[in-house]
């Protein structure tokens, strides 16, 4: 059976999303997703940008963030005809590790602890396919690379696109 890879930020949950609404509310500015080429972050006015990273600490912050569309039907199908691992970076962010599990729990269900890995640096991991939203996690994937659409990579043209769930299902379940 072939394995597939896949990230969660920006992939099956929406950080972004949830920091924007966050600080738009808190702040009562707006981003600039024309800026966000390299990272999300930089969309975030400069005077604002120091902000991120303690929202990104605060426990519970990966606890509520909202999913992907279309991402939960599309990964229980992707479940029953691959080896599915959800990996994700998340060392960086200490206080997401138990949000992270506990969140894969509440969505997607179907997906056991024994199918998730939350380590430093993915280049530990092997499969057939990776879906991630970061290029450094493809540079050195070893199987098939899909990057997935996100307003910090637009401007990448290296690897094979994923632009949606009902995009990945035409590839993966077809």
């Amino acid at each position: 059976m072939k394995r597939v890879l896949i990230d969660m930020d920006e992939v099956i949950a929406d950080p972004m999303g949830a920091m924007i609404t966050w600080y738009e509310k808190e702040y009562g500015g707006k981003v600039d997703y024309s800026k966000m080429d390299g990272s999300w972050a930089y969309g975030f006015p400069e005077e604002h940008r120091h902000l991120i990273r303690p929202k990104l600490n605060e426990p519970g912050f990966f606890r509520h963030l909202p999913v992907m569309k279309d991402a939960v039907a599309v990964l229980e199908e992707i479940n029953k005809k691959y080896e599915l691992f959800i990996v994700s970076a998340a060392m960086e962010f200490p206080n997401s590790l138990k949000d992270k599990l506990e969140w894969l729990g509440d969505h997607f269900p179907f997906i056991t602890w024994q199918q998730v890995t939350l380590c430093g640096d993915k280049r530990l991991v092997s499969g057939d396919f990776m879906i991630d939203d970061h290029t450094k996690n493809l540079d050195t994937f070893g199987g098939k690379q899909y990057l997935f659409t996100s307003p910090h990579n637009l401007s990448v043209d290296k690897y094979d696109r994923i632009n949606s769930w009902e995009e990945a299902a035409k590839i993966f379940l077809s």
